[in-house]
């Protein structure tokens, strides 16, 4: 009999215990947010009014800034699309990711991606929207990754294309009422179509919408890759319409502006961004979980010039210089917004030096999730919690581009040096910018600062991986 007693007083014992860490295991799950990743497409930094844009309103946006946090010095992954991409999800820069380019190649099996991490740690994961990650994917690329739901242009080029006769849902081809040209017919679906029923990108933030409704009681990463504002560089090369390749349903309020039209294709592409971002915002709150959600908004490079568009009709790169596949600051700093209520304070902004790299930490840290050793991106939560004393700060970020002649960038938090055509000249002729009193980038200081450009060379020179020496990244993982 005392034996019973004994052994049912352990059984008590070790079920409180266990009921202890359940109820503890679920109170962690339900501190854990939801997150909530929006990625425009060619926005530039001068193009929203909370960064000081003054040509087209963007009030959902400018609203999520003064409920949340404006980061005025963080840095796309690359100038271009698919590399940059490849940092956000890799948090690796373009010298250690495998993507590194708008070319041929795509991510391995044996890269982590955010994705991966935070299914693992038990979020439902989707992506709605382009995934453009290398060239060509498959199909089924984002299923590879670490995604549960995807749907949206798989390739990069089919994106140009805002009525395709194809979308991909979960690694197959879902059909829409639009027709492309007959010279298109045979390609990833990029083209211009010659009938036009279903505008993609409308498709795709219901499918957004959709995913945070369904997902609602449970933890979940939403990553929203919008395709605008780009231009569809195809029809903006061969069609006659008015827009060009700034293809709309309709120009919307701006319909009878004096403007040509392409800016009017342009202005109504970033009001549709505003109010699509204004039913994301609308369906957490209806939902019941806008306070336990972090939104961050960002963009994957700086403004085009491509489909009639002129990037200086709307100062779209504001006070910077440079656009879209330049390593000027405006070809690489984006305009980023982060919200979570009763977590960031309202109106507030950090210039904390941040990049892509740093999504993959964060969200891992916030996740409660293991992240792969000898990333390059380290977590922002100290800054978005207002905690800047305790923020671990990059000493650079890296970036280099092989198209065009080749390109190499390194920025402190004072300097940005420069490398044109780095494959070109021995060794390739140097810019150097003192950022914290010229962030136009106007005057090259490097004849006045040999050290610095010495400095920030072998910042550069040590920065660069083979991509086929990139699985040595992820030899092992640690726990944070």
């Amino acid at each position: 009999m005392k034996m019973k007693l004994k052994r049912y007083g352990l059984l008590t014992t070790c079920c409180s215990v266990f009921l202890s860490l359940i109820a503890g295991f679920h109170a962690q799950a339900a501190d854990r947010p939801n997150i909530v990743l929006i990625l425009a497409d060619d926005l530039g930094y001068g193009d929203l009014g909370c960064f000081g844009g003054t040509s087209i309103a963007t009030p959902n946006l400018d609203r999520m800034a003064a409920e949340g946090m404006r980061l005025t010095r963080h840095y796309a992954g690359s100038t271009v699309c698919a590399p940059s991409r490849c940092v956000l999800l890799t948090g690796l820069h373009t010298g250690h990711c495998r993507v590194r380019g708008n070319s041929p190649g795509i991510m391995h099996p044996e890269d982590i991606t955010v994705a991966e991490l935070l299914h693992d740690a038990g979020y439902a994961t989707g992506c709605a929207g382009k995934w453009g990650v290398g060239a060509p994917p498959p199909l089924d690329d984002p299923q590879r990754n670490g995604f549960d739901h995807f749907f949206g242009y798989i390739s990069m080029w089919h994106a140009h294309n805002f009525y395709p006769e194809f979308l991909i849902r979960n690694g197959k081809h879902h059909p829409l009422r639009n027709e492309v040209a007959p010279e298109w017919k045979d390609t990833d679906g990029r083209g211009v179509a010659i009938k036009r029923v279903d505008y993609a990108p409308d498709l795709i933030t219901d499918d957004a919408v959709k995913f945070i409704e369904t997902n609602k009681d449970g933890a979940f990463f939403l990553y929203f890759a919008l395709n605008v504002p780009h231009a569809n560089n195809e029809a903006g090369r061969f069609s006659d319409r008015p827009e060009k390749g700034m293809e709309v349903p309709d120009f919307g309020p701006f319909a009878d502006k004096d403007w040509p039209g392409p800016e009017k294709g342009f202005a109504a592409m970033l009001h549709n961004i505003d109010r699509d971002i204004g039913r994301i915002l609308e369906t957490l709150k209806r939902s019941g979980i806008d306070e336990n959600t972090l939104v961050i908004f960002t963009s994957d490079n700086g403004p085009h010039e491509e489909g009639g568009h002129q990037m200086e009709f709307f100062n779209s790169n504001g006070p910077l210089r440079g656009m879209k596949r330049d390593l000027y600051e405006g070809g690489v700093r984006v305009p980023t917004i982060a919200r979570w209520p009763g977590k960031i304070e309202p109106g507030t902004e950090s210039d904390h030096l941040s990049g892509f790299q740093d999504m993959l930490p964060t969200f891992a840290e916030l996740a409660g999730a293991s992240v792969p050793q000898n990333i390059d991106g380290l977590s922002m939560v100290p800054t978005l919690l207002g905690k800047a004393d305790q923020q671990a700060r990059h000493e650079f970020l890296y970036w280099e581009f092989s198209e065009r002649g080749g390109k190499r960038g390194v920025v402190t938090t004072d300097w940005k040096l420069v490398q044109q055509d780095a494959g070109a000249s021995n060794p390739p002729a140097a810019e150097l910018f003192n950022l914290k009193q010229d962030v136009e980038e106007t005057t090259n200081v490097a004849d006045r600062h040999p050290d610095v450009v010495k400095q920030l060379t072998k910042f550069l020179d040590g920065s660069h991986v083979s991509s086929e020496s990139y699985p040595l990244f992820h030899a092992e993982q640690k726990t944070e």
